[in-house]
């Protein structure tokens, strides 16, 4: 059937009119838009603003994509579940409830605001140039410019200032956080005895009833899933570079044409005293500020040795009078040109004129200089073999990508034309639908996957399309051999049926056992073999549920007994003897009491922020988000 598709395309094509036209004017457009429409579905509603399901989704994947550079070997389908996706729509909504709250309270910073919150805020210190101006070439590597830097900064503030006068000023009333502070830290002293299920497992012996029983009840847990052992193959650069010829001339005429690139960048060391005056200020101002500048150059003519305490005692540049002027090293386009223009014109202890800027009047002096040092063509050959291989191989990856998805889909019963054209690697896997939690390169690609599993691949073994797997590679598989998902009998998981029932039937006993004891402990005060002093923080090696049900437990009538379910560890019985005042925590009470009124204002400004939503009229509609976010969880 498909090798008719093939040979008949144009008589498929005249057929699909056919079949297709009639059911547009019997069905209507509406139903083959349906996806789109999909795409474009309200899932809520903030201010009058609607927010449609392709935003979410862009957000959400742009927030697993963070996700997966800050932990790269992590699962991905963790993150792909409806609650998580639910929680990247409460994000989005959370921000536009503050942007409106931002339009409507003025909160936008002017020109002014911005700068000094941007000169103050020590977040964007990697990005400030001495001089306290933005560095485009860092924004520039994260494709920002200036002006998209501040629109993003205005914006960030814009929210903070929202909530910032809640969550900054929130105070918890001080009998309220000590009771905090004392339901957090209290110790209590108990004896408690542990019925551990690891102790019962040489005790159990489940039988064959027992094992195909539990098998039986959960048998989608003993699924063998569907896999396939592919063979493939993968088009990339470095793939068409490996097959490029390089000639000597060719390398050496690069060098050259970059030698800048293989010369050391030029730096210098400077230290300045600053007196202030705004290009904007008034002539006579800037004329006094430029003697005063003056005055002090004639004082370190006669003392040069003195130039840091000066600038310490004189330089109004904040950023660097209390380190003696001190500026570090920094190149070219760090600082404003009349200064650089100096400094770079300067030799190692030298001491400027007075130089002025839009700043006002400089005094400098260059404490040292470095760069300017040329690597041998020798030392970077390899780094620019790979280079210029790399540039070839850019130029000819369009035409070779053409070729190779052309030569997949026509050659179709076989990878081996391709591999022959291009030299390519024939590798072997053995796969699942799903990527494998750690895969890497084309196996983690979900696109690849789902066509390695598609039925043409599946039932006729043909290669699969070129699917591009990452920038600049492309990748085509062929299975080689299928192994539908199934059932697996009890006789090949017996084992793991029996290490569960042995597991389940230990806890089953220990807590048996256990509550046999608790029943005996709250008939008679006979101590129990374990003791120690619990709380929060020093849970003395008890499982965190048996200290939570410990320090939950009415205190108000002791001695009293509590039992706690640990489930597959066993279960646990305990006696509360004493309550004791809390410990004593690293810090002052103070910290503690802080802490405490630093989580009440969250949960106030968290309050407040749902009280705009109402303001605001936001709306989620549920039925909407939950089959979209079934959707795409399942």
């Amino acid at each position: 059937m498909f090798d008719f598709v093939r040979n008949h395309s144009r008589l498929m094509l005249g057929l699909m009119v056919l079949l297709i036209f009639p059911s547009f004017v019997f069905f209507g457009i509406q139903g083959y838009s349906r996806f789109q429409d999909e795409a474009a579905a309200e899932v809520a509603r903030v201010d009058g603003r609607e927010i449609n399901r392709s935003e979410w989704d862009a957000a959400h994947q742009r927030q697993v994509e963070r996700l997966r550079q800050q932990m790269p070997g992590v699962d991905l389908k963790l993150f792909d579940t409806p609650e998580f996706r639910r929680q990247t729509l409460d994000a989005i909504i959370r921000e536009r409830v503050l942007a409106a709250a931002a339009d409507r309270q003025h909160l936008q910073p002017g020109d002014d605001r911005l700068k000094r919150l941007f000169v103050q805020d020590p977040q964007f210190a990697n990005v400030r140039n001495p001089d306290n101006t933005v560095n485009k070439a860092i924004l520039s590597a994260q494709g920002m410019s200036s002006e998209q830097f501040a629109q993003q900064l205005r914006r960030e503030y814009a929210l903070q200032q929202v909530t910032q006068g809640i969550s900054q000023t929130g105070l918890a009333p001080q009998v309220l956080a000590a009771v905090s502070l004392d339901a957090l830290l209290q110790r209590r002293e108990v004896e408690f005895e542990r019925f551990d299920a690891s102790a019962q497992v040489a005790k159990v012996n489940p039988g064959d009833a027992d094992l195909e029983s539990y098998y039986k009840e959960r048998r989608t847990e003993f699924m063998a899933a569907e896999q396939a052992t592919i063979e493939y193959v993968v088009l990339d650069l470095a793939a068409i570079g490996s097959g490029i010829t390089l000639a000597e001339d060719e390398l050496r005429k690069h060098y050259n044409e970059n030698l800048s690139r293989f010369t050391a960048a030029e730096e210098r060391r400077a230290s300045h005293i600053l007196i202030n005056a705004d290009k904007a200020a008034p002539a006579a101002e800037r004329q006094k500020a430029r003697e005063r500048a003056e005055a002090l150059l004639a004082e370190l003519r006669k003392s040069p040795g003195s130039f840091a305490d000066m600038a310490r005692k004189h330089s109004q540049d904040s950023g660097s009078a209390a380190n003696g002027g001190d500026l570090d090293f920094f190149g070219r386009g760090a600082m404003v040109k009349p200064f650089e223009d100096v400094v770079f014109a300067m030799k190692p202890d030298e001491i400027s004129n007075v130089v002025e800027t839009d700043f006002g009047f400089h005094i400098i002096r260059l404490a040292a200089a470095r760069g300017g040092e040329r690597k041998p063509f020798e030392t970077v050959r390899s780094e620019i073999e790979a280079e210029v291989r790399r540039q070839l191989a850019q130029k000819r990856y369009p035409e070779a990508a053409e070729q190779f998805t052309n030569m997949v889909y026509e050659q179709s019963d076989s990878l081996q034309p391709v591999v022959d054209k291009f030299k390519l690697e024939k590798k072997q896997a053995t796969v699942q639908r799903d990527p494998a939690p750690d895969a890497k390169g084309p196996l983690a690609s979900t696109k690849l996957l789902q066509a390695v599993f598609g039925n043409d691949a599946v039932r006729n073994k043909r290669n699969t399309d070129a699917v591009e797997v990452a920038p600049n590679q492309l990748a085509s598989a062929r299975i080689v051999s299928h192994q539908p998902a199934r059932q697996r009998e009890l006789a090949e998981v017996r084992d793991s049926v029996r290490a569960r029932v042995v597991a389940q039937q230990a806890a089953a006993q220990a807590r048996k056992d256990g509550e046999a004891r608790l029943a005996a402990a709250r008939q008679n005060e006979a101590a129990l073999p374990g003791k120690a002093v619990v709380s929060r923080p020093q849970m003395q090696g008890l499982p965190r549920q048996a200290v939570d049900a410990i320090l939950a437990a009415d205190a108000s009538k002791l001695p009293a007994v509590v039992g706690v379910d640990l489930g597959e560890q066993g279960y646990l019985v305990a006696r509360i003897v004493r309550v004791l005042p809390r410990e004593t925590p690293p810090g002052s009470d103070a910290q503690w009491m802080s802490q405490i009124g630093q989580a009440f204002a969250q949960a106030e400004s968290q309050a407040y922020v749902k009280a705009l939503e109402l303001r605001f009229k936001t709306k989620v509609r549920q039925e909407a988000v939950s089959r979209a976010a079934s959707a795409a969880g399942g």
